[in-house]
């Protein structure tokens, strides 16, 4: 019997059932089936020697693939396993998936650790397994069997991960001398892997509770060439550079502290000017979009989380309830602003006239991150949102959802992300459990916000299981400096918290109607927004945006009088900066800006004092000339327009 197979770019093509992925890939070209890694069958990856056996949709994945990429990285976590088996017989597996660059296997040692030359060996023996060119062999096996072939290897691990598995859902994947249950799928076989890399060792409890084993989780990355390994090695070392902790230490931007509390940021003097002049982009954008703004607490009543949803589906991730003095009484830490905002809307009553109605904050929310998950400002415990809720009638969603989106890209363009990916983040039709509501809402809300998109001419992707667990999303995935994707703003649809809080509007018709709800934060978080700002732009901030614009630098304590002139006029014009009066050499105190990465540097001298001037300096420029100080106002002035 023949089946269709549907290509990607929509041509149709006749093959007997139970073709391979390989074959197809194959009648496509001989190029193609060489580079093949693995192929999409109605959305779902599977190994290319799988039997395709009925009508389908399909794409041969390869390594420009990111499906291809995952694949590519899960059968290298394999790879990696039977290394580490041969030069560490005994250890014991937990998982090992591919993740966004790479791959991690959290392992039992048995309280071995390893050293630098384990770690050089480890990656020979891959390469040299690799080598062998074997192929990945997938085994359907039953649960017995697979609990018997993990109990005389002697791993609680596995064994755990069977003992809630189902039946006749158990698959076990061979390659070499090393069987792995592993659910798949895999590349055709090791050769295609060239080079090797650990890149960290670091520990992990077991399935991420604290109160199980720590294990060492072990992150590697592979590549089908050396050089692709040698690039990304030169990439991870700007990385280093970048990174947002030691820029946010080197800038004063930001600290830590631990008598304050792991995850709770403090900002330092210059990175709350920082932080104030995103806050006032927003706002002014806002204000121009019809916003009204507002302030809730940072505590609320367990009861209004109950209401909303929230406390069932996020109670395990907030913070403990606080109990005051009277029995009952109970109250949450901020875990989202949306509940407060409905609050504010059922305060009076509403018309089809009002709507719709706009509420922004830029609130203070808080979860109980596990500490081995905190990062920087990345993950935190504690973070401010742009948050913003727009309540409006069903004629009026894809209107508002549009403008948010321009509000969005606004955003982007006026800071430099040029790069980005539109994700329509659906939920999980397999586990329904996860969220609220009603089927037809859902549907309903993921056609208007894929509808918004198109017109708006997005190019979007499509991922099941990411939407809150109130309404789909779309979620904007940006890429920074160095190519890496950040999720950053966010825009959601929501039928049913209106519903949960019984919000209601009288209609032109005078009866009483739901409103619908649109969620949106731009910036998503203001510190996961500076820490990624912060590394696609190295530190060296937009001259309106930057804490310090300016450092005035006298040659000598001779020149301090004309030099505090100097900036007492600059700080008048609304020029922020820093006044440089040590008893240092003129060349300390231009590297020690440049170190800061102040944009621009006043030297005042002999001449400059003579003359009523400034030395002008730019920041990894060199000098640029003389001129007259208020000339230099001036033309500072059109350098630095705020975006607004």
């Amino acid at each position: 019997m023949n089946i269709n197979i549907t290509l990607p770019d929509g041509s149709i093509r006749e093959f007997p059932s139970g073709v391979t992925g390989f074959e197809i890939a194959q009648s496509i070209s001989e190029g193609l089936a060489r580079v093949s890694l693995a192929i999409e069958v109605n959305g779902e990856v599977r190994d290319l020697s799988r039997p395709v056996e009925s009508p389908a949709s399909i794409k041969i994945l390869t390594w420009n693939d990111q499906a291809g990429k995952s694949t590519f990285w899960h059968s290298s976590a394999h790879i990696f396993a039977e290394a580490l088996e041969a030069l560490f017989p005994g250890t014991k597996f937990g998982i090992g998936p591919a993740i966004e660059n790479g791959f991690y296997y959290d392992v039992d040692l048995g309280g071995k650790s390893f050293s630098e030359e384990d770690i050089a060996k480890l990656e020979a023996k891959m390469l040299e397994l690799a080598k062998q060119t074997n192929t990945f062999v997938r085994r359907e096996v039953s649960k017995q069997e697979a609990m018997e072939y993990f109990t005389t290897k002697e791993d609680p691990y596995k064994q755990e991960l069977i003992s809630e598995l189902q039946d006749g859902t158990i698959t076990f994947y061979t390659q070499g001398n090393f069987t792995d249950l592993c659910r798949g799928p895999h590349i055709p076989n090791t050769g295609f892997i060239k080079a090797a890399k650990i890149t960290n060792i670091a520990g992990a409890y077991w399935r991420g509770n604290e109160k199980n084993k720590m294990l060492t989780r072990v992150y590697g990355i592979t590549f089908p060439k050396a050089k692709e390994l040698e690039e990304y090695l030169k990439l991870q070392e700007e990385a280093k550079r970048r990174d947002h902790r030691k820029l946010g230490k080197e800038l004063e931007l930001f600290t830590f502290s631990e008598k304050v509390g792991m995850g709770l940021p403090l900002w330092l003097p210059k990175g709350t000017i920082l932080r104030e002049r995103l806050e006032q982009f927003m706002r002014k954008a806002q204000v121009k979009a019809g916003y009204d703004p507002v302030v809730t607490p940072h505590i609320g009543s367990k009861q209004l989380y109950i209401t909303s949803g929230h406390y069932e589906k996020y109670g395990k991730d907030s913070f403990q309830p606080i109990h005051t003095p009277d029995e009952g009484e109970e109250f949450l830490l901020k875990p989202m602003n949306c509940p407060h905002h409905c609050e504010i809307f059922r305060s009076k009553p509403r018309s089809y006239r009002d709507l719709p109605v706009r509420l922004a904050e830029f609130g203070t929310v808080y979860r109980y991150e596990q500490s081995g998950e905190l990062h920087g400002l990345t993950r935190v415990r504690g973070f401010t949102q742009d948050d913003a809720h727009i309540f409006c009638r069903p004629d009026q969603v894809k209107e508002e959802f549009i403008k948010v989106i321009d509000l969005v890209l606004h955003v982007f363009n006026s800071l430099g992300f040029e790069h980005y990916t539109a994700q329509v983040s659906l939920r999980d039709k397999s586990n329904k459990a996860k969220y609220i509501g009603e089927d037809h809402l859902w549907d309903k809300a993921e056609r208007e916000i894929q509808e918004a998109a198109d017109e708006r001419g997005l190019k979007t992707v499509s991922v099941e299981g990411e939407a809150a667990f109130y309404g789909p999303k779309l979620d904007f995935m940006v890429k920074d400096a160095l190519g890496r994707s950040w999720q950053l703003g966010t825009i959601q649809v929501d039928y049913n918290l209106p519903q949960r809080f019984e919000l209601e509007y009288v209609g032109s018709d005078n009866q009483r109607h739901r409103p619908v709800m649109i969620h949106r934060a731009p910036f998503g978080s203001l510190e996961r927004f500076v820490a990624v700002l912060i590394e696609h732009c190295a530190g060296n901030f937009p001259l309106w945006l930057a804490p310090d614009q300016i450092a005035v630098l006298p040659i000598s304590e001779k020149f301090n009088e004309y030099a505090r002139s100097a900036f007492e006029k600059l700080k008048a014009a609304d020029i922020r900066g820093i006044f440089d009066d040590r008893d240092e050499k003129i060349g300390r105190k231009i590297r020690d800006a440049e170190v800061k990465k102040v944009p621009y540097m006043l030297i005042v001298g002999e001449k400059e004092a003579a003359e009523n001037k400034v030395a002008i300096r730019k920041h990894g420029q060199g000098d640029q000339g003389a001129m007259a100080l208020d000339t230099f106002i001036e033309s500072f002035r059109k350098d630095c327009a705020a975006p607004y």
